[in-house]
């Protein structure tokens, strides 16, 4: 029987490095008093987690976290991905291969605690998959076209088919004159009861997978549209998406981004 999703029993891992070549230390930087880092665990603790851990190569990183109450892990410099990061912490761990392991990114502060706790129980309640993560309905047209802006199409059961860059699902009746005109809105594109999914970048995995994923050649989807995740797919091994009413919080990947998450910090803290 399934794990209820009441139950979802999840480790939540943090891949952490300094070298960001747009936001230089970027774990360590301040918010509102703490190191951002040490904020994503707290987020982590907050969801639930049976256990949170950053996983890093970086000395200051460890100290910042230990000094803050929670668990470091250190990992090697040389990994391709935070998701080979993670599997090299899972192992470190010694987690059993039924045990799910959520992948909080470090750099994204602001992350919904019942969204991690979302994620987590979805896998559980999906026996079949070996991954899941999130998706939330795209509101305008702009976002459904923008190549940045990643989109994942489901079977009825919530099953990935396919994640992508391009504006899918193509509402072909609504496109006529595509791309010379595109429609007013979503609306007329797809009718108020249906929207295009947006990708949230949080994922859960069973750690058997974590054991398996970088042994698995990139596929030639993966490296097309430069999605990790379409590895996964390309091998056999099913995604389960849990749909979100909301938009999550962006992450921090430059100045701007931190100083405006510092603004949001501090409104909520006031």
């Amino acid at each position: 029987m399934p794990e209820s999703a009441a139950q979802a029993d999840f480790v939540a891992l943090i891949p952490a490095r300094l070298a960001s070549m747009r936001l230089p230390d970027k774990p360590l930087a301040d918010l509102g008093g703490r190191p951002m880092v040490v904020r994503v665990a707290e987020r982590a603790r907050a969801a639930g987690a049976a256990r949170v851990a950053v996983a890093t190569d970086s000395a200051r990183i460890v100290d910042a976290v230990r000094a803050a109450g929670f668990e470091a892990i250190v990992t090697r410099s040389d990994h391709a991905s935070g998701t080979e990061r993670l599997a090299e912490a899972a192992a470190l761990l010694g987690l059993e291969d039924s045990r799910i392991v959520v992948n909080v990114q470090g750099d994204e502060p602001l992350v919904d605690p019942a969204l991690v706790r979302a994620v987590a129980r979805c896998l559980a309640d999906a026996p079949d998959c070996a991954i899941a993560t999130a998706a939330h309905p795209i509101e305008d047209v702009a976002a459904w076209l923008d190549p940045n802006v990643v989109k994942v199409v489901c079977d009825r059961a919530m099953r990935a088919l396919y994640f992508t860059r391009a504006p899918v699902p193509f509402a072909r009746d609504a496109m006529t004159g595509f791309p010379q005109r595109l429609p007013a809105s979503l609306d007329e594109a797809f009718g108020a009861a249906q929207r295009p999914l947006r990708h949230i970048g949080l994922y859960a995995y069973r750690a058997a997978y974590l054991r398996t994923h970088a042994s698995l050649p990139p596929s030639p989807l993966e490296t097309l549209e430069s999605l990790e995740q379409l590895r996964a797919l390309w091998h056999g091994h099913a995604i389960a998406v849990h749909r979100s009413e909301k938009p999550a919080e962006g992450g921090i990947d430059t100045a701007a981004d931190l100083q405006r998450v510092r603004s949001i910090w501090a409104r909520s803290a006031g």
